[in-house]
């Protein structure tokens, strides 16, 4: 999988892509990152990439011109070209202000915004079917509604909150997708058994223990040393569904839950919406 990642921060990402998980998947190949410097692509003396807002306003927005041009000229190209350096402001490819460039269609085009839908695993697993990525990241008041309308095919949010750029949300995306690539992970079905995944039925993941087998006089359940897999496999199940109850009930609806789940869950407390369907 390639990355293509627009910033006006390009060093931001110095640190996340060097380190654990990204660096060894970039080491082996199964996944490339470019970093494209939305102010490169500008051509006035100041390589200006804001304004302040029409209408009035606090903050600046960020031009549409620059981001345009950028996210259409390395889309052109294949995955993996970026404008040489010496190439910045004078030298930059043709591009029409005036005529759309042809963009892949099986490459998303997403932009980092509070305003997007909600990241989920859901989202991020159909991501991962892709094979080329483009992540644009906004700043300061937002981008100009232009961008969204001439280049943007999806619009994602890391939660309810605001940041200060796109550029750690885009972080986070990209961890969130290559863990999930094969060969990434040491243990290849770590992320379907991970919280919110297919191998979980979306529930949130139970209580883990290592060693030492107690620690400040707490022990490790007795269950987990039985050697009884079985045994252990139903109380990892019945721990998700307890987690989940008491952190995200609201899970529990859209979990194809198995009639051994939902009397467990009634034991404890819980009652179905109108609705819940047994799997089993």
């Amino acid at each position: 999988m390639h990355f293509d990642i627009f910033t006006l921060f390009p060093a931001m990402f110095s640190g996340p892509l060097n380190e654990s998980i990204i660096k060894r998947a970039i080491d082996r190949a199964l996944i490339s990152i470019c970093l494209h410097n939305i102010r490169d692509f500008t051509t006035d003396r100041h390589h200006i990439c804001d304004d302040t807002p029409y209408g009035g306003g606090g903050g600046m927005i960020m031009k549409p011109e620059p981001i345009v041009r950028a996210v259409e000229t390395v889309l052109t190209h294949p995955a993996g070209w970026s404008l040489p350096p010496e190439d910045a402001y004078v030298n930059l490819p043709t591009w029409s202000a005036d005529a759309p460039a042809p963009l892949p269609p099986d490459t998303p085009i997403i932009l980092l915004t509070p305003q997007g839908r909600l990241l989920n695993q859901r989202i991020v697993a159909d991501l991962a079917q892709h094979r080329r990525l483009a992540l644009i990241c906004g700043r300061y008041e937002g981008v100009d509604e232009r961008v969204r309308l001439q280049v943007v095919t999806d619009e994602i949010s890391i939660g309810d909150y605001v940041i200060s750029g796109g550029e750690l949300a885009a972080m986070i995306l990209i961890d969130a997708v290559t863990r999930l690539l094969p060969g990434a992970l040491g243990f290849d079905l770590g992320a379907h058994q991970d919280s919110h995944s297919p191998g979980l039925d979306g529930l949130l993941e139970g209580p883990q223990y290592t060693r030492p087998p107690t620690f400040r006089d707490q022990s490790v359940p007795s269950i987990l040393l039985s050697g009884h897999h079985a045994n252990v496999d139903r109380w990892r199940r019945e721990q998700a569904l307890l987690r989940t109850l008491h952190r995200r009930p609201d899970l529990l609806h859209h979990a194809p839950l198995t009639a051994s789940d939902l009397a467990f869950l009634r034991k404890n407390g819980w009652s179905p919406s109108d609705g819940q369907t047994s799997s089993a």
